[in-house]
């Protein structure tokens, strides 16, 4: 059977992963970015500005890099089976639209509690607020921050057309689905089977990815229809933000690992 929405852990998604580890839940997909909670080596597929395309964000994740940070799930009694990617996170403001990197100065964005997104911004000269996801729409609402950064689906389904004027496709940071069993029902899959299971999660991935590109368009399209201005970056801004990004790179190193930085950098530098 399928649950939809997390409700068997009441949306506590670290609750989740230790339900998965435990047993106690058979399967999950979750995003990577809560994987990291766990396994800070999932903190590198979020690097901002690491990946300047879709093609290269699902190399990685089907590649090497990919494979590890599957691997690395072992020790928690989950056997993970496929990472899809997730369409790049975006801003959304109020009243300024943002086309060059001057443009984040002072801006109040709320972003998750992640040092990557509050150094990232930090460095933009914005101003940085973790929340908690529940209380954004109200602060959008009142003022209380200037806008928000998600994956262009949040804006759409959660109205936050209604108090945003602008979405700003800034791509700045990648995320990714996890497709993950836990061992106790893995083991109950013949073995057999087992290599028809990952061969019928490979195919999910490669169906998966290709319609989240295609609604990611669509989603933009319904959000322009419902007044938002949609703004690209100017000429030459992506690659200044690109060269801000990675000079924050070894500064997350203790985060994530030196070792893994190298490897995902060198990896996407050879795609």
């Amino acid at each position: 059977m399928v649950f939809p929405d997390g409700v068997l852990f009441g949306n506590d998604q670290n609750a989740a992963i230790n339900q998965l580890g435990s047993g106690a839940l058979d399967g999950l997909i979750l995003a990577s970015s809560v994987y990291a909670s766990f396994e800070p080596r999932m903190n590198a597929v979020s690097l901002p500005y690491l990946f300047s395309d879709y093609d290269q964000l699902t190399g990685y994740l089907r590649g090497t890099p990919g494979r590890e940070l599957l691997g690395s799930l072992d020790r928690f009694n989950v056997v993970g089976l496929g990472m899809m990617l997730r369409t790049f996170r975006n801003t959304t403001t109020r009243d300024r639209a943002i086309t060059k990197v001057e443009d984040f100065q002072g801006l109040k964005l709320r972003v998750p509690n992640n040092q990557l997104f509050v150094r990232l911004f930090k460095t933009l000269n914005a101003n940085p607020t973790p929340m908690a996801f529940s209380e954004v729409y109200t602060a959008l609402q009142l003022g209380a921050i200037d806008g928000q950064e998600n994956p262009v689906e949040v804006p759409l389904n959660n109205r936050f057309y209604e108090v945003q004027k602008h979405l700003n496709l800034t791509r700045h940071v990648a995320d990714s689905y996890l497709l993950g069993l836990s061992r106790t029902a893995w083991r109950r899959i013949p073995e057999n089977q087992q290599e028809n299971v990952r061969a019928a999660a490979a195919k999910m991935a490669e169906e998966h990815d290709a319609k989240e590109v295609q609604q990611e368009t669509a989603i933009i399209a319904s959000l322009k229809e419902k007044g938002m201005t949609v703004n690209e970056l100017g000429s030459g801004e992506s690659v200044k933000l690109q060269q801000i990004a990675a000079g924050l790179y070894p500064d997350f190193s203790g985060m994530i690992g030196k070792e893994f930085i190298a490897k995902s950098l060198a990896f996407v530098d050879k795609s």
